[in-house]
């Protein structure tokens, strides 16, 4: 079930009222470090508005969040050099969405995964430290502004 705009976490760190490690921000999108990630540099880009799937999506939003991710993918590339990367989206419980406001994955791979197997982390996972997170985050954004 989705949960309201006021109560969505997503929603929250777009607003700067919940923490959030900022990658990207522009009027239609912002991105930010998975504090759950599968890998290191996980980003997620996501709407600015609370849309929960890509069917509440307008074509505009839909059209920012992949030119956010595109460049985010290529700062990922100039910053920590992955041999490959995901973009993993899903729409509704049934297909594995936790968080009820649309999101994309970037999820960097290194080698040494199997295949495409990889799990989306929870709570119960170790998590990077918040200097970490910040860190990796404040060098993604020096790579996207370069």
């Amino acid at each position: 079930m989705a949960e309201p705009e006021a109560s969505c976490i997503f929603c929250r760190i777009v607003r700067g009222e919940a923490p959030g490690h900022l990658v990207w921000q522009d009027g239609m999108v912002a991105a930010f470090m998975d504090i759950y990630p599968s890998s290191r540099g996980h980003v997620l880009v996501v709407p600015r508005r609370h849309a929960v799937t890509v069917w509440d999506l307008t074509a505009q939003e839909a059209g920012a969040v992949m030119q956010a991710a595109w460049r985010i993918a290529h700062a990922l590339r100039r910053v920590l050099q992955p041999a490959g990367l995901n973009l993993l989206q899903s729409n509704g419980a049934v297909a594995g969405q936790q968080v009820f406001h649309f999101h994309l994955h970037l999820i960097p791979r290194y080698g040494g995964e199997e295949g495409l197997r990889f799990r989306l982390r929870g709570p119960d996972a170790e998590t990077p430290s918040a200097d970490a997170l910040a860190e990796l985050a404040a060098r993604l954004r020096g790579a996207l502004e370069a």
